[in-house]
């Protein structure tokens, strides 16, 4: 596997993850990577792609026609989590209503609150696999959820052109003068990092369950509905860790008992 090094430079540009989660063929890949290079994006994760090696796969290299530094600079990771450490704000991509997640909005609403994020640390779009999309799991790992609003009749997109699309709207987002309130503001300056959060919710989790009040053999989406609500409003470093402080004493007491 290759490294999990994801860093790079902050800014518009240089700061945002383009996450394809098990993208099944090795075409979309390098045509996702030519759509990053046409819009001046160049940071590819491939999180478990279907092919191992896909990135020398003749069609992705063909379908990259002429974005072969972007395919051939892809970090492939194991997992979502994998792909999302250090990310202090991520973008599910779905064609379907979800009864749980994070809050959805359009693409165009989505780079504008994009653009609050990207002078603090690194944010990701995540898009899943062909067929099946992203799991409700990965859903709910990412802070928000967004949909192309395309042609009831006929909404589908292929993985390349959903990223197209996403990627121009970022563009026209990170290009446009920055107001001066978007200068000043706060937005993401102190947000939790994905893997905090994803550790607060595990720490959370277990306090709950030796509270009785989940029971892991019938949890009825209790954890599912506690990230949601944390989802819509958004969790600063010092409040993930006075969350994980609750949770530490609530063990700790129940020990003690």
């Amino acid at each position: 596997m290759e490294s999990n090094d994801l860093s790079t430079p902050t800014g518009g540009f240089t700061s945002t993850r383009f996450i394809l989660v098990e993208p099944s063929h090795p075409g979309n890949v390098g045509a996702a990577a030519r759509a990053l290079k046409t819009m001046g994006f160049a940071r590819l994760v491939l999180v478990a792609p279907r092919v191992p090696d896909v990135k020398n796969e003749p069609e992705a290299i063909a379908m990259a026609s002429g974005a072969d530094d972007v395919l051939a600079s892809a970090h492939v990771v194991d997992t979502l989590a994998d792909a999302l450490v250090g990310v202090h704000w991520s973008v599910a991509l779905t064609a379907r209503m979800r009864e749980y997640g994070p809050p959805q909005m359009p693409p165009r609403a989505l780079a504008e609150r994009a653009h609050e994020f990207v002078h603090h640390g690194d944010i990701a779009l995540v898009f899943g696999n062909e067929r099946t999309g992203l799991s409700n799991a990965d859903v709910e790992r990412c802070s928000a959820l967004a949909h192309i609003p395309a042609n009831p009749a006929y909404s589908s997109l292929n993985l390349a052109q959903a990223v197209q699309v996403l990627a121009y709207e970022l563009r026209l987002a990170f290009q446009a003068p920055a107001s001066p309130l978007a200068v000043v503001g706060t937005a993401g300056q102190n947000s939790a990092s994905s893997d905090e959060i994803e550790g607060m919710y595990a720490h959370l989790e277990d306090a709950l369950v030796e509270l009785e009040f989940l029971d892991p053999a019938n949890p009825k989406k209790l954890m599912s509905r506690v990230r949601r609500l944390f989802a819509r409003s958004g969790l600063e470093r010092e409040e993930v860790n006075i969350l994980r402080g609750i949770a530490k004493h609530i063990l700790l007491r129940a020990k003690k008992d």
